[in-house]
């Protein structure tokens, strides 16, 4: 049974289906004059007709004649051509049809901020297509599944039919070509075109040219196109501004098969905060449930305020008796998968069909199929083990990751692929993967071009064996030590970082079963918190490291002794001298009784040992330590070993230290001989042992000759290494500060400031060279003549080194010596 009501005086009316698709495509009459008014009144008059006064005197006769008129007009319309049809009969025959069956709303659905965006695009007349939401930089990037797209354009249609701004709504389910044929064709026979309704083909373009020709207000829904050529040749004709027609498509898919002219890309993001919070609050309080906002927060932010995923969590939740924190702690929980906890499949809310899970599975066969096959599924399973927020192209076209694929593409592939692989064919899959919104990619993203949603990483974590999972998080790892070996800077470390970080938390085992060791990934990371001006930060996590060292690795492990050694390094670097110094001398007597005492890394620990007993203690005694240390170094490694240039390299500097510059200076000469010849010209230790060279004549008095030496080394490092490398940071700033002592003080001033810009934009504001820099300015400013402004400087300063390093620390100590030398000449 149908029922209607007009409106608040006319009576519910109940007829049979029958009957009433009868009276709309006027093949009956209602049978009495009130029922007929009723009818015209409610549904038929607003769009459809124009009221005359045969209608308002007798309805059941403006009926009758209207019914009369229609039939004949259908008769007509038989005899013309099917492709060339008429559109005025069947206008005129045309009351209201909604074809194919438009999905119910969710409960509790938000009506979000895309829905204007959407609503605007769609009355301007263009083919609307729905997918994820771009990033701030681009309007058009991303598409991504379980993002409420169906939603939304059910919303709008179900909006636009009940305000009766169309008279024909057709919802395709666009999975397939054959869906969308046999939709068109429904329509088609619903319309009564004169089509074939044995023939689908036929009757989908007697359907797709009336709506080329038809005058009749319709929307036409292609809802999640999973492939450009299923609906190649099948899109309808929405002429902009004529206002007759609207074309609505949601999908997946971001091909440039999708895009063209009169088409309008309008993004769909996952859930803001405020939606994600709005939507759990009152789907819980529905069914009587309640939590605190912060753990509702957290659960959205879990879950990557993801719509499909939000909605089946609260009918997890519901179902289970759970509050958000116990959830939570079953969502990390490594030993369940995603698929467990989410409702089964019977249990699922909202009539959705998949598990959020299984939400991309097919998106995934599709793009490994994709040229270049087989690479989407394992770049995705590398992707998904590395920071969501932010993966390094170049990282994932490196050559690790290149070889990588070609040994298992060949392996995969029945008979093998002649062809190896190449960084632009792993380019091209990872287009893929993007086109298929299972990552974005944005080669204008500096150094963070692929960002993938979290739980796309989670079910894709799920599938992989453990043996898998070992070998992708080798891989990653490997990826990640090759790009951080060919770049310097603090900003890019820290995007190295965090994905050393998301590596480690989701495959940190594999990372110590690495050929039998710790795979230096996690000391790199680490050892970069520390260069970056975070030593505190540094000990912290190499005091992580070390704990799990002599968990997996045990006590007496090499690994295990380095990474205590590193972790003293950065004790000291922090501040505690005194305390990693007695740290290295337990250690040198561990490294002394498993390894011996010629062994390098028992050497570098003496070396290491050495140095801050210096930092500590007497000068002209860590001058004898070293030629002790020089002498066992050549005989166990050799005159040429990279340790035996190490040593020498601080022997000269403690000559220096001890008041011996001219020794410093002979040493060096000698040291950069030998380094140039074992290292060549170009290499960055030459370069360094060249400005450690300059430094000390400076220091002896000749520092003119610094100068120069300084400008040809920035020559060199500009030429080898770039403007914005550390090293060539550095030696702009010591050129800066030899200017200076050689007299010329508005150079050095000038020089400081423009290099303060560079630093701070290149290393970040708390990088220990950034605040070298601003120290030395504030120095020169002092010596222009402005010792007010370098009081000011330094009391800046001050603070600073106060939050990042601490009190105690001795670059702390020194800043505070300058402010009080400044405040003095102030007086």
């Amino acid at each position: 049974m149908i029922e209607r009501q007009a409106d608040d005086q006319q009576p519910r009316l109940k007829v049979p289906s029958s009957t009433w698709s009868d009276w709309r495509n006027g093949r009956t009459v209602p049978s009495d004059e009130a029922t007929a008014r009723w009818l015209i009144e409610g549904f038929l008059r607003p769009r459809a007709h124009r009221v005359t006064p045969t209608f308002v005197a007798q309805p059941a006769q403006w009926w009758e004649d209207t019914r009369k008129k229609a039939l004949a007009e259908r008769r007509t319309c038989r005899r013309h051509s099917m492709h060339h049809p008429s559109s005025e009969p069947a206008e005129r025959a045309v009351v209201r049809h909604r074809v194919g069956m438009v999905p119910r709303a969710a409960d509790c659905f938000q009506d979000r901020e895309i829905a204007m965006r959407l609503a605007q695009a769609a009355t301007e007349g263009e083919i609307v297509v729905l997918s994820k939401a771009p990033p701030e930089i681009s309007p058009v990037l991303t598409g991504m599944g379980g993002v409420g797209k169906t939603q939304l354009a059910a919303s709008y249609a179900r909006r636009i039919w009940e305000k009766q701004e169309v008279r024909v709504l057709v919802w395709v389910s666009a999975t397939s070509r054959p869906q969308i044929v046999s939709t068109y064709a429904q329509a088609a026979a619903e319309l009564g075109l004169c089509g074939d309704p044995e023939d689908a083909v036929k009757a989908a373009e007697q359907f797709l040219a009336w709506t080329q020709t038809t005058s009749v207000p319709w929307l036409i829904v292609l809802d999640d196109v999973q492939d450009p050529a299923d609906v190649r040749h099948l899109w309808p004709s929405a002429e902009p501004g004529a206002g007759h027609g609207r074309v609505m498509v949601t999908t997946r898919r971001r091909d440039a098969a999708l895009i063209g002219p009169g088409c309008i890309r309008v993004g769909v993001d996952v859930f803001t905060r405020a939606e994600a919070r709005a939507y759990l609050t009152t789907k819980l309080a529905v069914a009587g449930w309640a939590d605190t906002t912060e753990q509702i927060d957290a659960l959205a932010e879990d879950l990557g305020y993801l719509p499909l995923a939000l909605s089946q969590a609260a009918a997890y939740l519901i179902d289970t008796g759970l509050d958000c924190s116990a959830y939570r702690r079953r969502l990390v929980n490594r030993a369940r998968t995603l698929a467990e906890v989410v409702p089964e499949d019977s249990c699922l809310p909202d009539d959705q069909a998949t598990v959020v899970a299984a939400n991309w599975s097919l998106s995934i066969d599709r793009a490994d199929r994709a040229r270049p096959a087989g690479l989407a599924r394992p770049l995705l399973q590398i992707a998904a083990v590395l920071d969501p927020n932010g993966i390094p192209e170049a990282a994932l076209t490196s050559s690790p990751i290149v070889a990588y694929l070609n040994e298992r593409r060949q392996s995969d592939a029945p008979g093998g692929l002649p062809d190896d692989l190449s960084a632009a064919d792993v380019y091209d899959g990872l287009r893929v993967l993007h086109r298929f919104s299972l990552i974005d990619h944005d080669p204008e993203s500096s150094f963070q071009e692929v960002r993938i949603h979290q739980l796309i990483q989670r079910t894709t974590r799920d599938t992989l064996t453990s043996e898998e999972m070992l070998a992708t998080a080798h891989i990653a790892a490997d990826a990640l030590m090759t790009v951080w070996l060919a770049i310097e800077h603090n900003r890019r470390g820290s995007i190295l970082r965090s994905n050393t970080t998301e590596l480690r938390t989701h495959t940190e085992n594999a990372l110590w079963a690495w050929n039998g060791k710790v795979h230096p990934v996690l000391f790199h990371a680490a050892t970069s918190l520390g260069e970056a001006g975070q030593a505190s930060a540094a000990v912290t996590e190499y005091t992580h490291l070390s704990a799990a060292a002599i968990r997996m690795l045990g006590t007496d492990h090499p690994d295990a002794l380095i990474t205590r050694s590193n972790l003293e390094r950065w004790r000291a670097e922090a501040g505690d001298v005194t305390g990693a110094v007695t740290a290295y001398e337990e250690l040198l007597t561990d490294f002394l009784r498993v390894l011996g005492p010629d062994h390098p890394d028992t050497l570098i620990t003496r070396n290491n040992l050495e140095r801050w007993r210096g930092e500590v203690g007497d000068a002209e005694r860590a001058v004898t330590a070293f030629e002790n240390l020089l002498a066992d170094v050549r005989r166990a490694l050799g005159r040429d070993h990279p340790h035996t240039l190490i040593v020498r390299n601080n022997l000269a500097s403690w000559r220096g230290n001890s008041g011996d510059a001219e020794g410093a200076v002979t040493a060096y000469e000698e040291l950069l001989a030998d380094v140039r010849r074992t290292l060549g010209s170009d290499h960055p230790d030459t370069l360094t042992t060249r400005g450690n060279l300059a430094r000390w004549r400076a220091e002896a008095g000749d520092v003119t000759g610094a100068v120069t030496a300084y400008e040809e080394l920035l020559a060199d490092f500009l030429r080898l290494l770039g403007a914005d490398h550390p090293y060539t940071l550095t030696t702009r700033n010591n050129l800066a500060r030899e200017r200076g002592i050689a007299g010329d003080r508005e150079a050095a001033t000038a020089a400081f400031h423009d290099l303060l810009a560079d630093v701070l934009r290149v290393l970040g504001p708390d990088h220990p060279n950034t605040m070298a820099t601003r120290g030395n300015l504030a120095h020169w400013m002092g010596e222009m003549g402005d010792a007010a402004g370098a009081v000011t400087a330094y009391e800046e300063l001050l603070t600073d080194f106060l939050r990042v390093v601490g009190p105690h620390h001795r670059a702390t100590l020194i800043v505070q010596e300058q402010l009080l030398h400044w405040r003095q000449r102030t007086i």
